[in-house]
C-alpha cells in the first residue's frame, strides 16, 4: 500500500522509523509546521519531519487542513499534494490537527490511527498522563478507523501495556511508542483481516489536554493523588510548590506515614522533607530549585534549611 503519514512529535517519529525499517511505502509526510524551540528559540523541525528528510520522504506542514478556514490556502495545496501522493492508507498518529472529512475520505482505505490507551477509556489529547493521574493498572495501543469524532472511531487492533509504581510520563511514553510502532508494521500486512469492532458505550472517558497551571501542588488533596501527579506531569509541566517567594519544582515523591495541616513540613528524612496532605502524608525525594537541575532532595536539603512547621504552598 501507498502510505501516506501523519504526525509531529518523538511517539509519531518512533512509528515513522519503524514503517520505513518494515518497508512500507511512505509515498509523503504531514507534520505541523517548525516551531520555536530551545533557548535560543529557534525555528525546530518536528521529529517527525526530520525522520521523514533522512529518509528522503515528502513533507507537507499546512497550518489548517479546513478548506473553509484561515488557513485555506494552505488546506488547498495540501489538498493537491494530497491526491499527487495518492495514498491508498494514511497512517496518523500524535498529528495535532483535526482532520476534517475530506482528508479522511481521501485515501482509498481511509486513515489509521495510532491512538495511546485502550480505548473507549482515555479519548483525547493527553492519555498517558491522564492514566497515570488517575492511578489505572494498564493502558496500552489502539489501532483504530478514524471518523470524524474525538477518537470514536472502530478499533481494529489493540495491545496491552502495564503502568508500573514508578512510571512517569516520560517512561510509559516511551513503552507506548514503540508497542504502537510494533503493533501498527504487525498489522498493516493483514488490515483486510482485521474485523473492525465498534467501541463500547460503557468506560467512556475523556483526557483532556494537560494545562500549566495543573503545575501547582494541590496540598489539600491525598498523598497518593499528588504523587501520581508528581509522575504524571514528568516531563512536562512538571509539578510546583511555593515556599515563601521561591517556587520549587517536586519531580519525585513517596507516601509517608504522617498527618498534619496540608503543606506543612513534618519530618526531614534521609531522602527528603516529608509535608502532610489532604490524607497522609508525602515525602519529595526529587526536586529544582530555580536556575538549578533536578536533584535528589537530600543534596538540596543543607541549602534549603527547612524547619519542621514551616507551610509550603
Amino acid at each position: 500500500m501507498r502510505l501516506v503519514f501523519a504526525g509531529t512529535p518523538e511517539f509519531a517519529a518512533t512509528a515513522l522509523r519503524a514503517l520505513l525499517a518494515a518497508g512500507h511505502p511512505v509515498v509523503g509526510v504531514l507534520t505541523q509546521p517548525d516551531r520555536p524551540a530551545g533557548r535560543g528559540m529557534k525555528l525546530q523541525a518536528s521529529a517527525v519531519k526530520q525522520v521523514a528528510q533522512a529518509a528522503g520522504v515528502p513533507v507537507a506542514q499546512p497550518q489548517g487542513l479546513r478548506l473553509d478556514g484561515r488557513h485555506a490556502g494552505d488546506a488547498a495545496a495540501a489538498q493537491a499534494q494530497l491526491l499527487a501522493w495518492a495514498p491508498d492508507l494514511m497512517v496518523v498518529a500524535a498529528y495535532g490537527l483535526i482532520l476534517p472529512r475530506w482528508v479522511l475520505q481521501l485515501p482509498t482505505q481511509g486513515c489509521l490511527n495510532i491512538h495511546a490507551s485502550l480505548l473507549p477509556r482515555w479519548r483525547g489529547a493527553a492519555p498517558i498522563h491522564r492514566a497515570i493521574e488517575a492511578g489505572d493498572a494498564q493502558t496500552g495501543i489502539t489501532l483504530m478507523q478514524m471518523d470524524e469524532g474525538l477518537d470514536t472511531g472502530a478499533m481494529l487492533a489493540r495491545a496491552v501495556e502495564p503502568i508500573r509504581v514508578d512510571d512517569s510520563t516520560a517512561s510509559l511514553h516511551e513503552r507506548l511508542a514503540r508497542l504502537g510502532a510494533e503493533l501498527t508494521v504487525a498489522s498493516l500486512p493483514r488490515l483486510a483481516q482485521l474485523a473492525p469492532q465498534a467501541q463500547p458505550g460503557e468506560g467512556v472517558c475523556y483526557a483532556h489536554k494537560i494545562e500549566k497551571a495543573e503545575a501547582a501542588i494541590d496540598w489539600t488533596q491525598p498523598a497518593a493523588l499528588i504523587e501520581r501527579r508528581l509522575r504524571a506531569f514528568d516531563p512536562f509541566p512538571g509539578a510546583q510548590a511555593r515556599r515563601g517567594d521561591e517556587t520549587i519544582k517536586v519531580w519525585r515523591g513517596r507516601i509517608g506515614s504522617g498527618q498534619g495541616r496540608p503543606g506543612e513540613l513534618l519530618a526531614l528524612h534521609a531522602d527528603g522533607p516529608e509535608f502532610a496532605c489532604g490524607a497522609g502524608s508525602l515525602v519529595l525525594t526529587e526536586l529544582q530549585r530555580a536556575g538549578g537541575r533536578r536533584a535528589p532532595a537530600a543534596a538540596l536539603l543543607p541549602a534549603l534549611a527547612l524547619r519542621i512547621d514551616e507551610l509550603w504552598t
